[in-house]
């Protein structure tokens, strides 16, 4: 049979290009090609690129070039691009780039089966409405296999102003309840604990369908699947909430009440020219609806500065709404003109060296409620999942607890105890710092006996992480 064929990924962007990446690996794994680490020894390479910003298209170009050098030693016999750069810029690049050999769209994974197959057609970017992800497509998880992304829906029917997805990624195609259950079932039977579910607009979940279906049935369908532990959805628009949604997020024991919701913005002002469909006193609204009715909930929002616009007066407004509603996680994100959107088109631009200012000033100001936040766990039992050996010390393990998503929260440090990567157990928290947490475990014979309430007395075996 001879040497097995090497393949080399390279993933950049979201989780939802992830996601892509990890179907890519399915077929080439169905294809007989062996991933390996080291892109100096691999035929064939293939870069998922992210086309959402300014920032992640150059260093999705840069990436390509580099990738290119082993072209020109001789080692890699095939360089394959695909994703939502080649998508959105496939003239261009295929004139500029004459070192790729195939170039795949955002949609396009199961075509890198023809590529490998022997394929000498170059330009392979095809229509993304064409194609939604199915539970019987390949796929090969990356990175910790106790959990993973869920993709719910490809595309997005939203208007913001300042956002060129729909344009590359096409209008949203839900998938339906009985596949992602299947997909669910597949991957528990794999060992995995955790569903992170993402799209593009996750609370219109299944109104695109024939028959409609909603993002509360969807939730509590994977929350009832054998072996899944916890189910956290992503990405939520701040639109009218139904009951029966507000009612999974605060009663399904499996459903995490982890609210991820992009606000962009609170004032008036500004919510306007990014075409959000609303105000800033609907903000304030949405932010109590949900803390009312959900206990305990955990709360993660993301901010826009810079927008063409964007006044002194604005920024206040939005460094008022941030004082009010004490998020547990908060990210800002400086804005980034895009071709073909209606905000690049947009007079009075922001300086960056302002809109950057801006970006530390509330980063700045949301620092110290995220400590005060995690500070009221302190002296509490918490479920948390254990994620292997810490990256601070190997005498530590490190976890999340539901509160914290992967790789957009902070940690749990482990200080005590043995257990392994993927299991749920109970911890007592006896530290905080900005954005991870000190604990013990309780729960097992290395664990120790301790009322819920009472404080840890011993000091920390190690300085907690504080991240920018």
């Amino acid at each position: 049979m001879g040497e097995p064929r090497t393949i080399h990924f390279v993933s950049l962007g979201c989780a939802k290009n992830r996601v892509d990446t990890e179907v890519m690996l399915g077929v080439s794994d169905q294809s007989g090609f062996e991933v390996v680490e080291n892109p100096a020894e691999a035929e064939v390479i293939v870069i998922n690129t992210c086309g959402f910003i300014g920032p992640a298209k150059e260093e999705s170009v840069e990436t390509i070039l580099q990738m290119g050098t082993h072209k020109e030693a001789g080692t890699c016999k095939k360089l394959v691009v695909a994703g939502c750069l080649s998508q959105r810029y496939p003239e261009e690049l295929a004139s500029e780039l004459p070192e790729v050999d195939h170039f795949l769209g955002s949609s396009d994974m199961m075509k890198l089966r023809r590529v490998l197959r022997g394929s000498r057609e170059r330009m392979l970017v095809g229509n993304p409405a064409q194609y939604t992800m199915r539970a019987d497509d390949p796929r090969v998880l990356t990175g910790q296999t106790h959990r993973a992304y869920v993709k719910i829906a490809e595309g997005c029917n939203r208007e913001c102003s300042f956002c060129a997805i729909p344009s590359f990624r096409g209008k949203q195609r839900s998938r339906p309840i009985a596949d992602l259950v299947r997909e669910a079932e597949r991957l528990a039977a794999a060992g995995v604990v955790e569903l992170n579910l993402i799209s593009q607009d996750t609370i219109a979940y299944g109104r695109d369908l024939e028959k409609r279906e909603s993002l509360a049935e969807l939730l509590a369908a994977l929350g009832n699947v054998e072996g899944i532990r916890w189910v956290r959805a992503h990405y939520l628009y701040p639109e009218t909430l139904t009951d029966a949604l507000i009612d999974v997020f605060s009663q399904h024991d499996k459903v995490l009440p982890y609210i991820d919701m992009p606000l962009q913005h609170a004032s008036d002002s500004m919510l306007r020219a990014m075409r959000r469909g609303h105000g800033g006193e609907r903000m304030y609204k949405v932010v109590e609806r949900l803390r009312r009715a959900i206990t305990d909930m955990v709360f993660r929002t993301t901010f826009i500065v810079g927008h063409p616009g964007e006044t002194e007066g604005d920024f206040k407004e939005l460094r008022k709404f941030v004082e009010w509603a004490e998020f547990d996680h908060v990210g800002v994100f400086v804005y980034s003109p895009e071709d073909g959107t209606r905000s690049a088109e947009m007079g009075d631009p922001i300086a960056e060296a302002v809109a950057e200012a801006r970006r530390d000033e509330l980063m700045s100001l949301q620092r110290p409620i995220s400590r005060d936040r995690l500070h009221l766990r302190v002296g509490t039992e918490l479920d948390v999942l254990v994620e292997g050996v810490s990256d601070e010390s190997d005498l530590l393990l490190q976890g999340r607890w539901w509160g914290q998503a992967p790789e957009v929260d902070g940690s749990v440090y482990l200080a005590n105890g043995t257990a392994k990567a993927g299991e749920i157990r109970r911890v007592l928290v006896t530290d905080a710092a900005d954005y991870d947490l000190m604990a013990d475990f309780v729960d097992g014979p290395d664990g120790r006996d301790a009322p819920p309430g009472a404080k840890d007395p011993r000091p920390l075996k190690v300085k907690l992480r504080t991240l920018a």
